[in-house]
């Protein structure tokens, strides 16, 4: 199997988180040495090794992209995983800024999830470092864990990415930052506060927002759907709009004309484009703010390629991967019986480099994680 056809783990381990709770010292940010000192026993490999186990049947199917040695490597090589070394720590003990850098290096190399082991105070360096542009998902290995980030042990982390390596839907959703000031702590106060948000997958649970069934539930998901989007959409920004009925509900709660089996571009609320070739289109993005807004064909599970060939490939490189906005409902998503969505765009590289997880827009502020994976 080839690299890009794999599911890419990104992997960060602070090596010295949760040092300091064993000696008493309610915490480990800026302490570590002082806790080894004291006879602190390094924890969070072996909480990280606890997720990682629960990976193994689907080792093959996984390249875990990491920081070298104690920060990732070490661990990745002892139990087999195809290893690759990103980045390193720059000194010895590692420091906050080796993780906020190694997260910002790992985001660029390309991966679907980024898995950290650490405590409140990793979880804040991951934040400052990729915000809400990596889904992450932390193993629980420092003294502090008020944030909303980790799973609620390692092995249930492991379960979770698992289910993304298996292509199984998997919700995405915003979780709180928190952190407590250490140097208070240690002083008897308790002082909380609020860092950021990041987004996380979480087990998704088939519960439908509205009773009725049929034709009528899927006209109001889409609707919800189509509501949040809009509620989302920036000035200023061109939109290109795909065809399809999911990408129309976007456009009817516009109230704008739509071309159903056509490609419109939309800006500051108006259509300045419709029906647009390729070409045309190439002109309106390429040196212009664009994202591109689309569907799946129900079924087929195919983005580019079948019926938007207007969405070349110089089109879609001009867009960029992280402007594709991917709607669908779920319903649509689970008729696909776990196979992955297809990009068929005519240049098979373009189609490697958009292979991997994808967010998509399910319902009102409701995502779940697919997988894309080129056609062979």
């Amino acid at each position: 199997m080839s690299t890009s056809a794999m599911f890419r783990l990104g992997l960060i381990i602070n090596p010295y988180a949760g040092l300091g709770g064993a000696v008493g010292l309610k915490g480990s940010d800026g302490v570590a040495e002082q806790a080894l000192a004291l006879g602190a026993v390094p924890m969070a490999q072996q909480r990280a090794q606890q997720a990682l186990l629960e990976l193994i049947p689907w080792q093959t199917q996984i390249v875990v992209r990491t920081v070298a040695c104690a920060m990732g490597e070490d661990i990745a090589r002892t139990l087999g995983f195809n290893t690759e070394v990103i980045c390193q720590a720059a000194q010895q003990p590692s420091t906050a800024e080796d993780s906020e850098r190694a997260a910002q290096q790992l985001a660029a190399a390309g991966i679907d999830l980024l898995l950290f082991a650490g405590g409140d105070g990793t979880a804040r360096n991951i934040c400052s470092a990729v915000g809400d542009k990596v889904t992450v998902l932390g193993i629980p290995a420092g003294c502090k864990i008020h944030s909303g980030v980790y799973a609620i042990t390692p092995a249930a982390a492991g379960k979770v990415v698992a289910q993304m390596v298996r292509g199984e839907l998997i919700s995405v959703q915003e979780a709180l930052v928190m952190d407590i000031d250490e140097v208070a702590f240690r002083q008897g106060t308790v002082r909380a506060k609020r860092y950021g948000e990041m987004q996380i997958p979480t087990a998704l649970r088939y519960v439908q927002s509205v009773k009725s069934a049929g034709k009528e539930s899927e006209a109001l998901v889409l609707d919800d759907l189509a509501a949040y989007f809009v509620s989302q959409m920036e000035e200023d920004v061109r939109y290109v709009m795909g065809s399809g009925t999911t990408v129309a509900a976007v456009m009817q709660e516009l109230g704008l004309p739509n071309t159903l089996l056509g490609v419109d571009v939309v800006e500051n609320g108006e259509v300045i484009a419709a029906d647009v070739t390729a070409a045309q289109l190439l002109d309106l993005v390429q040196q212009h703010p664009a994202r591109l807004v689309i569907t799946l064909i129900g079924g087929q599970g195919h983005i580019f390629g079948r019926g938007n060939q207007q969405l070349s490939p110089a089109v879609i490189r001009a867009i960029g991967r992280h402007n594709i906005h991917l709607l669908a409902t779920k319903s649509k998503i689970q008729a696909l019986d776990g196979r992955p969505l297809i990009s068929d765009s005519g240049d098979p590289e373009l189609d490697q480099e958009l292979s991997g997880m994808l967010r998509i827009l399910c319902g009102y502020n409701d995502y779940v994680m697919y997988r894309l994976g080129a056609e062979d």
